[in-house]
């Protein structure tokens, strides 16, 4: 159902309170500190895989099998079983008993178990006509065919323990309880490490080892998730319940859901489709992709994930300024983060996937291939960033058609460009197309949901930029100073190598954040805050 603001609700704009916009960063701040270590282990984790296997066939066979169910992941877990469950569970758990919004959850968690069960047992069973549909690329190469085909059945089973952690973190998230969650994906990467470098030796295929390490790791995501669940008083039980109410509604909810927030997902498998045309292109994207996902991962899904409580807690209310001015502030923040990390990833893309990827089986060529793919998915990193925040507050007041609606809109575009570009530019061509592609859906969603809510506050949202614009200048000159050091043309030298870029990545940190403070910034005021709750406090003795 689609809510839309009276015209009272415009007449007047009260800033949203203090204590909730503390309350957002320092979930904000909570989550990213948690997915910042998740993706530490994920950046080490892509660098064993990558030393291991470079972008060989075996390597370019597990990227297309995983794009499988990482796809399936993303439309039955993650952020839209998030965007579905929390405002109805949310409805229920402020208006309704405890009994009944625990029955909710319940009846929630063993319909996802069943439904999912029963995709996983008939994507193993079609997975040779999956991958035969998937790849095109490799229709000419049957061994590599076959080891897809084993690769993606042995996956699929990871969709179900992932979907079910999803469905977890959302009562969880609802619950306001943030650290748990962000802090589950961390086993999933150790589990996949320890797999690729103590079960891979053993296997006749090194790569299947990896396959296993990521249904084991989807495993852990969920396990360790039950203990906070038992913390707030809640049991799983069993309660198949497909026809409860708030089931229900949740389902109407989820079904353009699944296409609305899984559009990145959609369009990365449109990509990894026709990459599989070049060799070692599947790869390429992937590492790239892995790349923009550490800032995007770390504070732009962690504001979305944040943000949205909030907004469905507004949303129940008919407070429709507070909402209005909760998206502004989630947009604010995150372009304040992520234009800094998008320049820094255009800059740098050389230097860092030649430092931390280049080694072993990973050659320089690689390199080429990996660093025009970042260049082209980075175009579109703000946008990846923002249309979550976008898609949320709809969601939030229960309107998924229209992020639906604007999401094949947005895989329209990318299909298009991608077969107008990938001829000249390969590879490159279809990162490229992901980024625009990403940059019209947010552009879209922006301009709908400001007619629905009767502007977003763009003055101060246009303020914030401009500082942000501003204060990227010292990034852009000392990061275009290093690429140009003749050491980078040198062969070995990795400490000299490794501290310019320490050095560039921290100068152009200090000269950033003292240019928003010479400007007042209110959003490094909030970062500071974020990063005041994180600390221990001192005692008074002290």
């Amino acid at each position: 159902m689609t809510q839309t603001p009276s015209p009272q609700s415009h007449s007047s704009s009260p800033q949203r309170p203090q204590g909730e916009t503390h309350q957002i960063s320092r979930a904000a701040g909570l989550i990213g500190a948690a997915t910042f270590c998740s993706r530490i282990l994920g950046f080490i984790r892509d660098i064993i895989l990558a030393n291991l296997f470079g972008a060989n066939a075996a390597a370019d066979a597990f990227y297309i099998a995983y794009r499988i169910p990482n796809l399936l992941r993303e439309l039955f877990a993650e952020g839209s079983m998030s965007a579905a469950f929390i405002p109805v569970f949310t409805e229920y758990h402020s208006t309704k008993s405890k009994q009944e919004a625990w029955e909710l959850a319940s009846a929630a968690f063993t319909t996802l178990l069943t439904l999912v069960t029963v995709v996983t047992l008939l994507g193993i069973l079609a997975a040779p006509s999956l991958v035969w549909m998937l790849a095109p690329g490799l229709h000419d190469d049957a061994a590599q065919l076959a080891t897809t085909t084993l690769l993606t059945q042995i996956m699929f089973p990871y969709l179900l323990f992932v979907s079910l952690a999803a469905l977890v973190m959302g009562i969880l998230n609802a619950l306001r309880s943030f650290a748990i969650p962000a802090l589950a994906p961390v086993f999933f990467n150790i589990c996949v490490i320890v797999f690729a470098l103590a079960i891979s030796p053993l296997l006749e295929q090194p790569i299947i080892a990896v396959a296993l390490g990521i249904v084991v790791g989807g495993l852990a995501q969920l396990l360790m998730q039950l203990p906070g669940l038992h913390k707030k008083g809640f049991l799983l039980s069993w309660k198949f319940h497909p026809t409860h109410p708030g089931v229900k509604r949740m389902g109407v909810l989820l079904i353009p859901t699944l296409l609305g927030l899984a559009v990145t997902q959609i369009n990365l498998t449109i990509s990894t489709i026709l990459a599989s045309y070049f060799e070692g292109g599947p790869t390429y994207l992937f590492y790239a992709m892995r790349l923009i996902q550490f800032p995007l991962g770390i504070f732009g899904v962690a504001m979305a994930t944040a943000i949205l409580p909030s907004l469905s807690t507004h949303a129940a209310k008919g407070a429709h300024d507070e909402l209005r001015s909760t998206v502004n502030f989630g947009l604010r923040m995150v372009f304040f983060i992520i234009l800094p990390s998008m320049v820094g990833l255009m800059l740098l893309r050389t230097p860092i996937i030649h430092l931390f990827f280049e080694h072993g089986a990973f050659s320089a060529l690689d390199t080429i291939g990996t660093a025009s793919a970042l260049l082209g998915f980075s175009v579109g990193l703000w946008a990846f960033a923002s249309y979550r925040i976008l898609a949320m507050a709809f969601y939030s007041i229960q309107d998924t058609r229209t992020p639906a609606t604007v999401a094949i809109v947005s895989v329209g575009i990318n299909i298009g460009l991608s077969l107008w570009l990938m001829g000249p530019l390969a590879h490159t061509g279809l990162a490229l197309a992901a980024g625009i592609a990403a940059i019209g859906h947010a552009l879209i969603l922006a301009t709908i949901l400001g007619r629905r809510l009767q502007g977003l506050l763009w003055q101060t949202l246009g303020s914030s930029l401009i500082r942000t614009g501003i204060a990227l200048l010292p990034i852009i000159g000392l990061c275009t100073l290093m690429t140009s050091l003749p050491i980078w043309q040198e062969v070995g030298q990795g400490p000299q190598k490794m501290a310019w870029l320490l050095l560039a990545i921290g100068g152009s940190g200090i000269g950033y954040f003292s240019v928003h403070q010479l400007l007042h910034s209110d959003e490094l005021t909030h970062m500071k805050l974020m990063v005041r709750r994180r600390l221990p406090k001192k005692s008074p003795q002290e």
